[in-house]
């Protein structure tokens, strides 16, 4: 079934998308609606409400880009998310996301459901069953990924239960790596041919910077080589690491400057461990870095660093790329896909202080090679990371579910329908 103009009419859940940005995934799933959109596909976001940056709040349904945004209120205005409430407030966002998304099924209809992670998963499953329509599912990373390998509370176990969930609902998974089809596999065990590897993207315009635009950032941070890291602030993402490895890095590079771009639950130990280490005249927290201010950062940078010990993808490693920053990235998941050592970018042992410290240094001190990692990282999301091509590859996946769909619930029916046949061949001559 397809919208009148051929495309698909799809409906996508995320517990993020603008102006609520968290992390990546909320890039992701704007990048992937609005190329969809101008594909030529119907396509209408369920998310939760939130303000602009100037304060005003987003309106609860407009379009944008080509693409119809309905917004949540939030339920329980005196829950907060944290650690403590997160499934109360799950819950809670889950009952009114999928009250939006049942007032846009009011004006349309829907061939597919798409969701984002496990927090929207119950709004997907309700969905899915009262539409009849299939279900596709991104995991963009895991609860037993995140703390590297195990489940360390009762709340992560849940999540973990909620997560197999999602991925048993699903006519069909979407992993954005390699690394990330493994994973699942491992962890949830689906049936063979269930997950698809679609990669994230870049869309390269919005990483362009105006003539000067970087100029101010070095006026205002740099007395020697800036060193940059943008991301969510928790504990996987390593940057303990960066901070410890600023010790080596000191003492080579005279002015050196680390601007570190992010909110989350690890910040204060972070700036704790900054000060303890007598960095935090070096170590600069910025905040949160959203909109135009991002691509400046970033190819302000000498140097961009992503130093995950777990990392599903790594979607601001190619947003530095396209902003025209040499990337440093530790050897782990899927960021190993695409920053090859010595080819796309520089490469360390996660976890490895010291081993950050010479990679970033090499960049730092090798002009020459920094520039061809620079042309080769340029060439290759070209090549392969653009949002058009990925936002394909995503539509071929809600084809194949709906198929795929239609062929279970032929089989259901059949055997719903088979009468009683007595044992033997009923076409034998009787004697």
């Amino acid at each position: 079934m397809t919208s009148p103009q051929g495309g698909k009419r799809i409906l996508l859940l995320s517990w993020e998308y603008p102006p609520v940005l968290v992390g990546g995934l909320g890039r992701h799933v704007h990048a992937l609606a609005t190329s969809l959109a101008a594909a030529g596909h119907t396509v209408t976001v369920a998310t939760r409400h939130g303000n602009h940056p100037d304060g005003t709040p987003a309106a609860l349904d407009e379009t944008v880009d080509g693409v119809r945004i309905v917004r949540a209120p939030q339920d329980a205005p005196l829950l907060d998310f944290d650690t403590t409430t997160l499934l109360p407030w799950t819950m809670a966002f889950n009952h009114a996301l999928t009250r939006a998304a049942l007032r846009a099924t009011r004006t349309q209809e829907f061939d597919v459901v798409h969701a984002h992670d496990w927090l929207v998963t119950h709004a997907a499953v309700t969905l899915k069953h009262h539409l009849d329509v299939p279900l596709v599912a991104t995991v963009h990373s895991t609860e037993a990924g995140r703390h590297l390998g195990w489940l360390p509370d009762q709340v992560s176990k849940d999540i973990h239960a909620i997560e197999w969930w999602l991925t048993y609902e699903a006519r069909a998974v979407i992993a954005c790596s390699e690394y990330m089809r493994w994973e699942i596999n491992h962890l949830f065990d689906p049936p063979d041919g269930k997950i698809q590897v679609v990669p994230n993207g870049v869309d390269r315009a919005s990483f362009t910077h105006a003539p000067g635009a970087t100029d101010h950032i070095r006026d205002e941070y740099a007395d020697g080589p800036i060193l940059l890291h943008a991301g969510r602030l928790v504990h996987e993402k390593g940057v303990q690491d960066l901070i410890e490895a600023t010790v080596f890095l000191v003492d080579r590079h005279p002015g050196l400057t680390v601007l570190i771009a992010g909110e989350g639950p690890w910040e204060s130990e972070l700036k704790r461990q900054a000060v303890e280490l007598g960095l935090d005249k070096t170590v600069r927290f910025l905040g949160f870095v959203g909109g135009a201010q991002l691509p400046a950062l970033l190819a302000a940078a000498d140097c961009f660093t992503i130093p995950s010990r777990y990392e599903p993808f790594g979607m601001v490693a190619l947003e530095a790329v396209a902003a025209g920053t040499v990337v440093v990235a530790a050897d782990a998941g899927g960021l190993t896909e695409f920053i090859i050592d010595g080819e796309t970018g520089m490469t360390h042992r996660p976890g490895d202080p010291a081993s950050l410290a010479d990679a970033v240094s090499t960049v730092l001190e090798q002009p020459d090679l920094a520039q061809r990692l620079r042309d080769n990282a340029s060439d290759m999301i070209s090549r392969h990371y653009d949002w058009g091509p990925i936002a394909s590859q995503t539509a071929d996946v809600y084809e194949q579910a709906e198929v795929d769909e239609q062929t279970v619930a032929a089989d259901v029916a059949a055997r719903q329908l088979q009468p009683d046949i007595p044992e033997g061949n009923l076409f034998e001559p009787r004697a």
